[in-house]
């Protein structure tokens, strides 16, 4: 039974033309795939190499080069959030906004919470240095911020 629908399928095929071939639309459907089902199983990946024309492991190969992307055995949470431990932000408590989160949500750092809301990580730089620290919740850059902000951003998703 396949696991990806025919959109996300569709959605794939739709890339071809941005791309000078199939191999290079590898990274967009791994994210296509991992933001529907927020993890990317190996039966999605062979599909994705199926619609792709390349072997399994080359898929598998790329996702396990990017930290970003999920298995089903520890899916990403509704909620991604990021907090920046580059210089800047250190600086600025960025460590100590990290472990107050951790202690706030009953965490460890790469864990996701029992009810599957949040996933918390931390990113090595978001690039927004002048507002350190800073938390990137989902896609959305947050600066300055403190617990109480970035879990106010958190219930606002």
């Amino acid at each position: 039974m396949a696991v990806l629908t025919e959109e996300i399928r569709n959605r794939i095929r739709a890339e071809f033309p941005n791309y000078p071939n199939k191999r290079a639309v590898t990274l967009p459907a791994l994210h296509m795939v991992h933001e529907a089902f927020r993890a990317v199983s190996p039966d999605a990946m062979r599909e994705i190499a199926e619609l792709l024309e390349l072997h399994p492991s080359e898929v598998a190969d790329t996702m396990s080069f990017y930290g970003f992307f999920r298995t089903p055995d520890r899916p990403m949470g509704r909620q991604r959030v990021w907090v920046c431990r580059s210089l800047s932000c250190m600086l600025r408590g960025g460590e100590e906004l990290l472990a107050g989160l951790c202690d706030r949500l009953h965490m460890h750092v790469g864990q996701t919470t029992p009810d599957g809301q949040v996933t918390l990580e931390f990113a090595e730089c978001l690039g927004a240095c002048e507002q350190a620290p800073c938390v990137l919740v989902n896609d959305e850059c947050h600066g300055n911020q403190t617990e109480e902000s970035v879990l106010e951003q958190i219930k606002k998703k």
